[in-house]
């Protein structure tokens, strides 16, 4: 029982349908551990352990019967829970959301019990989880650094044993920052694959996808086999998978012709050597294994209009999100009550012109078929980059009320421009910095829209060739963090 914290959400969901454990002992390990690890992590912001007991006495269906889930508090909407997206002024009314999203539903009748909900950075406009509502979440790996964002709290509590599964979300790389940083698999799916439902048609003009942080691929693969599918309504989606995905994992890869970027292509952004030799031993890993491997990237990727396109949509989107507050609360919201960050994309956002804003949609757009050429008809598998340039920021570094927008362009050179060609991407747990304050370094491959499968094959491969699943941080195994 002591162990229950080491197994992935298949694992747990074995235990219980053959009756080694009941989902009760499941559920109390979970919570055991959350009240252990979280007041030196603070990844969970708000428990519902009592109704997660409840819920474990009765009969449940699914795949994921009777297993632990996490859910970010940012989007993740669950009928009468706290709803507060990172943000002070809805902590502070204890917003309770009056729906759950299809995708949360969805998860609820593979048979998860939701056992809380985890920290995220105010609005998700960060890639660091340091609310000024909540607090920062630490990285397990090191309590110093930063977990990532805006899916950080979900992060920390899978890395550490909280939950097998951490529920997240990606706009600009809000799942793939904090695996990276936290040593475990993210996959960001393609465009339209979840739906936003029933409370949005898409976000960030359909840059933002939900998806799961998971320490296995086969986790990742049947999770979002749970989530997935058209609902309703929704204004777009992507192709149904030829068969699910959870089939993919230990399939055969074949030959794949891979692009290599190894180096951030946008002026701001700022390069670690030993990021850039994590992404070369990959590269050499794979051509050693028979893979065709080319020093060769989307030319598109080093157009620095890139940045200002996509600021106007993120000011635009957060000045409606914060419309969107004032109607939640059935108030005015004075911007004092938001984050000094916020505070200028709301500012911003509404001085941005209509014409500006759907002018930078349509640039955006041209760029994602741009990027989108060199899989489609350059004809490359793959495209390999490190998540981030450089390793995690240590606390306080992104979340300087006056330096921290800018320094996040030091982070972003590898991530937005799939949200914005809606292309799948997966971050994988393959290497670590050298060194007694070891941190991981997450490796990212990018696949031609639709094309999860491949990433799964793949990552299943790796899987097995480069494990990850005996790699813990200290605090979980029950030592000293450092």
């Amino acid at each position: 029982m002591d162990e229950l914290w080491r197994y992935d959400a298949t694992g747990l969901a074995e235990l219980i349908r053959s009756r080694e454990v009941s989902s009760p002992e499941v559920i109390d390990a979970a919570i055991d551990r959350i009240e252990t690890l979280n007041p030196v992590l603070n990844a969970v912001i708000v428990d519902r352990f009592e109704q997660a007991r409840q819920e474990a006495r009765l009969d449940r269906k699914g795949r994921f019967a009777g297993v632990p889930l996490l859910l970010k508090d940012l989007g993740a909407a669950q009928e009468g829970e706290p709803f507060w997206l990172g943000s002070s002024v809805l902590r502070k009314a204890d917003y309770r959301s009056p729906v759950s999203s299809y995708y949360v539903q969805a998860l609820l009748d593979a048979g998860f019990i939701v056992i809380g909900r985890t920290n995220a950075p105010e609005f998700g406009t960060n890639i660091t989880t340091e609310p000024v509502s909540t607090g920062a979440t630490r990285n397990p790996w090191n309590l110093a650094y930063s977990s990532g964002g805006s899916s950080g709290g979900s992060a920390a509590a899978v890395a550490s044993g909280m939950a097998p599964v951490g529920q997240a979300s990606d706009g600009g790389g809000s799942i793939r920052f904090p695996a990276s940083y936290c040593g475990l698999v993210g996959l960001k799916p393609s465009r339209g694959r979840v739906s936003k439902g029933p409370s949005a048609g898409d976000g960030w003009a359909g840059s933002t996808i939900d998806g799961a942080l998971t320490r296995s691929i086969r986790d990742a693969a049947a999770v979002l086999d749970a989530m997935a599918g058209y609902r309703s309504g929704d204004p777009y989606t992507a192709p149904a998978f030829v068969r699910p995905l959870i089939e993919e994992v230990s399939e055969p890869v074949g030959r794949l012709r891979i692009g290599v970027l190894d180096h951030p292509l946008l002026r701001a952004a700022q390069a670690d050597p030993v990021v850039t030799a994590a992404v070369g031993e990959i590269a050499d890993f794979l051509s050693q294994h028979g893979h065709m491997v080319e020093e060769t990237w989307p030319k598109a990727l080093g157009e620095e209009e890139f940045q200002s396109r996509f600021v106007d949509v993120v000011k635009g989107s957060i000045a409606q999100q914060f419309r969107s507050i004032e109607r939640m609360l059935g108030r005015s919201v004075d911007l004092d009550e938001i984050e000094s960050d916020n505070r200028v994309f709301v500012e911003l956002g509404r001085q941005l012109p209509a014409y500006r804003y759907v002018e930078s949609v349509d640039w955006l757009q041209s760029y994602g078929r741009r990027v989108a050429k060199f899989f489609e008809i350059d004809g490359y598998d793959l495209l390999l980059t490190p998540v981030a340039p450089r390793l995690p920021p240590e606390l306080g570094y992104l979340s300087d009320p006056k330096l921290g927008l800018d320094r996040q362009l030091e982070f972003l050179g590898f991530t937005g421009q799939f949200n914005v060609s809606g292309q799948p991407t997966i971050s994988l747990p393959l290497a670590m910095s050298p060194g007694e304050e070891s941190l991981p370094i997450g490796i990212q491959f990018v696949a031609a829209y639709g094309r999860e499968d491949l990433l799964i094959r793949l990552g299943s491969w790796f899987e097995q060739a480069l494990p990850w699943a005996g790699r813990w941080p200290t605090i979980a195994l029950g030592g000293s963090p450092q």
